[in-house]
């Protein structure tokens, strides 16, 4: 029997615009319902899709100086009217506006392909390359598979288990993604190598909205950039980041 679940709350889930308690539901939904977990799968292949194109035909710096000089008010005398440094001053405050509204928006994008890659474990039917509860067998399967080597914390006696990991690309770079379970939840661990290029796309300190269905934590160590994003409290989240930068190899 077909699903009657609203394909717009699909969307709305991957966009992180649900509530708390919306989320989890959804979750669970996903969790029973092969053919909204299907579903899922596929706006997330289209999205990847669609950001790749849209960082494939980003323009280059030297065609923006290019048309820049192309678009440059010429001096005819306006001057002598006082009018040539009002336009002027106009243009230089789009320009600044324009530049600050697709920084926002590339952040944006960059921050939902984090969200995209907790969701898609969750619409997974095979969401793991690794399958265990210890941390010294899902850390030793990463070897050979990313170019870095990174430490878990021992999650026996705490409120977590771990549950797995898998490869995964972030920003076309390969990454660990560890998923963590608390009670009925799942939260993403997300480590890649940090770079000049990656921290322009994710800043440490940024004002992107991932709305109310998801947390998120990010931070920089020893070369590698950390995410740890779930629908759990915000301290938790911090709890689970505090134990990622005190682990021990």
């Amino acid at each position: 029997m077909p699903c009657d679940q609203d394909r717009k709350l699909l969307a709305a889930y991957l966009d992180g615009e649900l509530q708390s308690e919306q989320g989890s539901a959804l979750e669970q939904h996903l969790r029973n319902c092969t053919e909204c977990a299907a579903e899922v799968a596929s706006m997330m292949s289209v999205r990847r899709a669609m950001r790749a194109a849209k960082t494939r035909f980003t323009p280059s710096a030297q065609f923006r100086q290019k048309i820049q000089s192309q678009t440059a008010p010429k001096r005819r005398g306006f001057g002598s009217f006082g009018l040539l440094p009002i336009a002027t001053a106009a243009l230089a405050i789009l320009v600044v506006a324009l530049v600050l509204t697709r920084q926002n928006t590339s952040q944006a994008d960059a921050f939902r392909e984090v969200a995209d890659l907790h969701t898609g474990d969750l619409a997974s039917a095979n969401p793991y390359d690794v399958v265990s509860s210890d941390r010294h067998t899902v850390k030793p399967w990463f070897q050979g598979h990313i170019p870095f080597a990174f430490n878990l914390p021992e999650f026996a006696g705490t409120e977590f288990t771990l549950l797995g990991g898998r490869l995964v690309y972030l920003h076309q770079q390969p990454a660990a993604q560890v998923v963590v379970g608390m009670g009925q939840h799942k939260i993403s661990v997300l480590i890649v190598q940090d770079s000049e290029t990656f921290a322009t796309a994710f800043p440490l300190s940024t004002g992107v909205d991932l709305r109310s269905s998801f947390n998120v934590e990010t931070w920089s160590k020893q070369g590698l950039r950390f995410f740890v994003i779930g629908d759990v409290e915000k301290s938790e989240i911090r709890h689970l980041a505090d134990a990622l930068q005190s682990a021990n190899p």
